[in-house]
């Protein structure tokens, strides 16, 4: 069974591949800093969960890598593909399952400011006979599928499907990663490649069938592949079941402020998702959050607080498999600027 640790703050074990992530700017911050234009910014902000369409139509039914933060907190780290090796970062993303990192012959202006895979360079690569496309809630990319070496800290990941994107959406010209790795389930995956975590699995690359990803707000944050590093956690972990292997998508028993419901009050459906640093739900229940912690829209659209107020907010409890996860203000409140981390 497959197993995904996620630990939201920080001796790794022998046969673990632990993989650093840097944290780098949000991309909204950056769209704003960049005069980028507000009716482009609006359409930006109203397709942040477009990748999770699939689960919210149904909402109303019952090794180590070192990591850098996507979207709101781009968390993105290194790999290398192709034989000598091309470096790119890379988000690891638990919300798809494809690699995907930009074509020399990429006619976007996105890649005009990106590592691009020159595929002539490596001896090792095989080009497939499939044109395919993605999208996600900030964008999409389309591209050609071909087969290649692909090295994730120490483990080489032979013959791996990936896709050298052609054309990819502006919103990616802001962004600090060159393309996605994609960590959800095979039934994800787009054009039938076999995503690379399976394919680490399947060449007996790692000792278990599980992976994990820490992230802190400063140095530390990693996902590690194969195990879990016990120097990011205190206490034990909770295990919670996989309701459909596709994303990461668990059961939520209720989300609570001060001991009242304001979401999910009949359970519902969600998943974890290293991709997006912002909690995306239902806009009545989005709504519902933003008017009890009294936040109000500015320009873009975006939702804020003054700062003063930030130190009485209430915190955001989380009730998952029984257990309860309370957020304090300060974890679901971005500060630069100061901007409520939730979407629609």
């Amino acid at each position: 069974m497959r197993w995904l640790i996620l630990l939201l703050w920080g001796a790794i074990g022998q046969g673990l591949e632990r993989v650093p992530l840097r944290r780098g700017m949000s991309l909204r911050q950056k769209l704003i800093e960049s005069r980028f234009p507000e009716n482009l910014f609006h359409s930006l902000l109203m397709d942040l969960a477009g990748k999770y369409s699939p689960l919210l139509d149904n909402s109303h039914l019952s090794s180590q890598e070192p990591l850098s933060n996507y979207m709101d907190n781009q968390y993105f780290g290194t790999i290398s593909i192709g034989t000598p090796p091309q470096e790119f970062n890379v988000v690891f993303d638990t919300g798809s399952a494809n690699l995907w990192i930009p074509s020399v012959t990429c006619s976007s202006a996105a890649c005009t400011n990106h590592n691009r895979f020159n595929s002539k360079l490596s001896s090792t690569f095989k080009p497939g006979n499939k044109m395919v496309s993605i999208s996600y809630g900030t964008g999409s990319m389309s591209g050609a599928l071909g087969y290649d070496t692909v090295q994730v800290g120490d483990i080489v990941d032979r013959k791996q499907g990936l896709l050298l994107s052609e054309t990819e959406s502006i919103f990616l010209f802001y962004s600090k990663f060159d393309g996605i790795l994609g960590l959800g389930y095979p039934s994800l995956s787009v054009g039938d490649v076999t995503p690379v975590f399976d394919n680490m699995w399947n060449e007996g690359q790692v000792n278990e069938d599980l992976f994990s990803v820490c992230l802190t707000s400063d140095e530390g944050s990693a996902v590690v592949f194969g195990g879990t590093d016990n120097s990011c956690y205190v206490g034990g972990l909770q295990w919670v079941p996989v309701t459909a292997q596709k994303f990461w998508q668990i059961t939520v028993d209720s989300v609570t402020i001060n001991g009242q419901i304001i979401a999910c009050s009949e359970t519902c459906q969600a998943i974890v998702d290293t991709g997006t640093s912002v909690i995306a739900g239902h806009p009545d229940a989005i709504r519902t959050i933003q008017g009890a912690i009294g936040a109000k829209p500015d320009k873009y659209g975006l939702f804020t607080v003054s700062c003063e107020s930030v130190s009485s907010l209430p915190e955001i409890v989380i009730t998952i498999n029984g257990i309860h996860y309370p957020l304090p203000a300060q974890a679901y409140i971005n500060q630069c600027p100061l901007q409520m981390q939730l979407s629609v």
